[in-house]
């Protein structure tokens, strides 16, 4: 898969490491919230099944993980993706952008989601190292 291509600076890769990273704790924090029993009457509230609550918490914790130590990366941004267009759409009504139940926040996480999907994981990611490795073999 071909990898889009920036302008090679050492400053780049700190900073798309720097987004990774900060999506990454985000969603771990979520993520790791949602294992509460209480998170589940708030499932209720908001007419998600309550069945939703612990796949929920696992892609939030677990894709936020991966997301910061940059493997398959692309795959857990897509997947956290369509858990804030949920977010937006189905949670909040995307009614408004800012102000009380705005979504403000949720669109740039999932910008943040879509430029990783995009530039792929970047220089200082595991997966990064991974494809050095067959190099040092030979």
């Amino acid at each position: 898969m071909a990898e889009a291509k920036f302008l090679e600076n050492k400053l780049h890769d700190i900073t798309h490491f720097g987004i990774r990273a900060a999506i990454g704790v985000i969603f771990i924090v979520q993520g790791s919230g949602k294992f509460n029993p209480g998170f589940a009457g708030m499932l209720t509230n908001m007419e998600v099944p309550v069945e939703l609550q612990i796949p929920l918490a696992l892609a939030e914790t677990i894709g936020g993980t991966l997301l910061i130590v940059g493997v398959l990366s692309r795959i857990s941004s897509s997947i956290l993706s369509i858990i804030m267009l949920g977010a937006i759409f189905h949670v909040k009504g995307a009614s408004n952008l800012v102000g009380e139940g705005g979504f403000a926040l949720d669109l740039m996480i999932l910008a943040g989601c879509l430029i990783v999907i995009v530039a792929g994981p970047g220089k200082v990611s595991i997966s990064h190292i991974a494809k050095k490795i067959p190099r040092f073999l030979q």
